[in-house]
């Protein structure tokens, strides 16, 4: 029985012992793919090993469950890679990294609450460390963008995209805007083995032409040299399209040799056989994401080599001589703790680039890099350009706010996809009629557009008397109607803060200079010469009148009805004339410009065609004197009363001021 025991115990020994020496060996197998940016085959091996142990090895569990997160947080894999962090944490990890890349996953999944507690654990050991505290400015950021008015428009292109595939990093070929090449792992012409490093198919280079329509036609592998069964992608071109930079990642024997930039050029309508860029004496130091700029000169691309300023960062060299000049660090302007890949440049020879160490939205967010004499001024692309996912490799049409990127929003599997943007043109139109006030419409009428923006238009209204303009954004203007004569009438309206298209009305009502203009809604309290808080709306319309028309001068006159006395009436009408003067003066208008007359009741109202359409007792051309309105009944006679009690104003001068 002893020696049964003995025997069991020993074979327990020796499968405890293999079983350690199994993970031992299949750990360090995984820490050699991880070394060498294996991390789709590492991470199937950390899994593995993190499931197999128990717990009494919580520490190798914890290590495994960390690097497992690893390879799938750098896979673009970030709901695993939280899983895999949050495992970590659970099995006591001894290395507080573990919080910095968990707040990175969860800012990228769009928890920016979870996010923001994790780098504030980070921080609490590590203070000041860069990438945690930009990753506190992004979620702060992200909150703060979302509230933002959009100022570009985003759509799936899906003319470009498969399922089941990547389709990123879309690129114009030219400044005419008609040829689109992207990099693709859909099924083609090459052999797409599944890349060690992501996991996915390799890439190949696809192009899409448009057609006589101006439709996209259906993609198809780049003819050329460009192909391979190696990985593939990334372009750029000149601006005339004949000279391609791309990235190429080679295997040789199994072994991952790094990315190099290929070049090609385009001579009779077929490219050349690509050959490498050499951009380092160095040939062991991967670049990659090549950006041309328009003309060929400078060469913009992704590499970590020594001398960086932490992951990937995005270097520069400059043609002289048809070589390549030593490559220069674009500095901390550009560069950060993170990684800076997919450059692109613009026509206007500004940069864009994607960045998950400036403060974004989570994952990879594309940013707008602008040369000065003191450095670079970076800006980050609002959403819903950028997303809490990777947003990269976006390329515009020529001189315009349109074109591509690619994203892995919304697509659970990780794949990446194409999406179109466009900043809307939003159109800002005036429009509205010159009259007369008696609704006439004015057909040779002229209106002045006078803006902050530095327009300063003028037009004759159409026969019809209408007028249009186009405004700009964020202005103010004043304009003017004339026309001979009538008194001008002025207007203003803003653009400012206008976010998306407007149309603006504005009709001018123009006063003839030639007979007394009635002022609607005066009012006096009975029998006295003080004028009411109610007549305020109607004389300031008369100061915006003198105001608009500084050249003229008016006499102001008052009219009573038939009740009372000629000389009370004439006594109070003068008194009350001069109010409305006194007010003027009030307001700002000279005296000189200004003169009153009362009339009492000896100038009744003579009925014109607009009275007699409104009150159908009255006769046109009929004169509302004493001995008209006793013809009338008592409640017509008091609307007769009310129409003769007004007050008007009629132009004197038209050239006060001028010499």
């Amino acid at each position: 029985m002893k020696k049964s025991l003995s025997f069991f115990a020993g074979i327990a020994i020796v499968v405890i012992l293999v079983q350690s020496c199994g993970v031992e060996a299949r750990l360090k197998k995984a820490n050699e793919k991880y070394a060498i940016g294996e991390y789709f085959d590492a991470g199937k091996i950390y899994q593995s090993i993190y499931t197999g142990l128990d717990y009494s090895k919580r520490q190798m569990r914890a290590f495994a469950a960390f690097r497992q997160g690893e390879c799938n947080r750098l896979d673009n894999n970030p709901r695993k890679a939280a899983n895999a962090y949050n495992a970590a944490i659970r099995s006591k990890y001894n290395n507080d990294t573990v919080y910095l890349r968990y707040g990175q996953v969860l800012q990228e999944l769009g928890n920016y609450t979870a996010a923001k507690s994790n780098y504030e654990t980070f921080l609490k050991t590590h203070p000041n460390d860069p990438l945690a505290e930009s990753g506190i400015k992004g979620c702060n950021q992200a909150v703060a963008e979302a509230k933002a008015e959009p100022q570009f428009v985003v759509n799936y292109a899906g003319t470009f995209n498969t399922r089941n595939s990547s389709d990123y990093c879309p690129v114009f070929t030219d400044a005419e805007g008609d040829a689109l090449v992207f990099t693709s792992t859909r099924p083609g012409t090459t052999i797409h083995k599944t890349s060690s490093i992501t996991g996915f198919a390799q890439g190949d280079l696809y192009i899409s032409e448009k057609n006589v329509n101006g439709q996209w036609e259906k993609p198809h592998p780049l003819e050329g040299g460009f192909n391979t069964d190696f990985d593939e992608g990334a372009a750029s071109f000149t601006q005339d399209g004949k000279t391609i930079y791309f990235t190429r990642c080679p295997v040789v024997n199994g072994q991952n040799l790094g990315a190099q930039i290929l070049t090609s050029t385009r001579s009779g309508g077929q490219w050349t056989e690509p050959i490498p860029v050499v951009l380092f004496k160095d040939s062991t130091i991967t670049v990659a994401h090549p950006a041309i700029s328009p003309h060929g000169d400078t060469l913009y691309f992704v590499s970590d080599a020594p001398g960086g300023f932490g992951g990937k960062d995005i270097w520069m060299s400059i043609k002289e001589n048809d070589h390549w000049s030593p490559p220069q660090n674009l500095g901390p302007d550009i560069n950060t703790a993170g990684n800076e890949m997919f450059p692109s440049v613009a026509a206007d020879g500004s940069l864009y680039f994607s960045s998950d160490g400036h403060p974004g939205l989570g994952g990879l967010d594309i940013f707008h890099a602008v040369r000065t004499k003191n450095g670079w001024i970076v800006t980050h692309l609002p959403p819903p350009i950028n997303s809490n996912a990777d947003d990269f490799g976006i390329t515009f049409r020529y001189q315009q706010q349109e074109g591509y990127f690619s994203s892995n929003r919304g697509d659970v599997k990780g794949y990446d996809h194409i999406w179109r943007f466009e900043k809307p043109i939003h159109e800002y139109i005036l429009s509205g009629f010159v009259s007369d006030n008696q609704k006439q419409r004015l057909g040779d009428a002229i209106v002045r557009l006078i803006g902050n923006d530095g327009t300063n238009a003028k037009i004759r209204v159409k026969k019809d008397g209408s007028y249009r303009f186009e405004l700009r954004p964020n202005a103010d203007y004043v304009l003017l109607a004339m026309c001979r004569g009538y008194l001008n009438q002025s207007g203003k309206l803003s653009t400012e803060g206008v976010k998306s298209s407007k149309n603006y009305s504005l009709n001018f009502t123009l006063i003839p200079i030639g007979k007394p203009i009635q002022l609607e809604n005066i009012f006096y309290d009975f029998g006295q010469w003080t004028l009411t808080k109610e007549s305020e709306t109607s004389l300031n319309g008369l100061v915006k009148i003198l105001k608009d028309n500084p050249t003229i001068t008016i006499e102001l006159d008052s009219h009573t009805d038939q009740v009372g006395t000629a000389a009370y009436n004439q006594t109070l009408s003068e008194k009350r004339a001069q109010s409305v003067v006194d007010y003027l003066i009030q307001q700002g208008i000279s005296p000189d410009r200004l003169s009153a007359k009362g009339y009492g009741f000896s100038q009744p109202v003579v009925v014109d065609a607009a009275l007699a359409k409104k009150y159908s007792f009255l006769k046109e051309g009929a004169v509302l004197n004493d001995t008209y309105i006793n013809t009338l009944t008592p409640d017509q006679q008091t609307i007769a009363n009310q129409i003769n009690r007004r007050t008007e104003f009629k132009v004197t001068k038209t050239t006060y001021g001028l010499k």
